[in-house]
């Protein structure tokens, strides 16, 4: 199950580097496949049921789409340790 994890961390890295020169459309759309991928791929390390794979599935493709969005725009959600958000340029 580690090397599950392992691999499928290093993919996703890699795959962030690809992502530089695309236009914001493509960006999600490679945003959404790489969570979907990343989720199943979890959900399978787990052993988990058809059921919980398409939950897995599902989440990752929405985490997904939301790191490819914001990284076109600079900015990332910091927490303030009160429960709530800020948004603010990356470090």
């Amino acid at each position: 199950m580690r090397i599950w994890m392992l691999m499928a961390a290093s993919a996703s890295v890699l795959t962030l580097g690809a992502c530089e020169g695309m236009s914001p459309e493509s960006r999600t759309v490679a945003g959404a496949a790489g969570g979907a991928a990343a989720g199943l791929l979890t959900a399978e390390a787990f052993g988990a049921d058809n059921n919980w794979r398409l939950i897995a599935a599902l989440g990752g493709a929405a985490a997904g789409t939301m790191v490819a969005q914001n990284s076109a725009t600079g900015n990332c959600a910091y927490a303030r340790g009160d429960g709530t958000y800020y948004s603010a340029p990356c470090r």
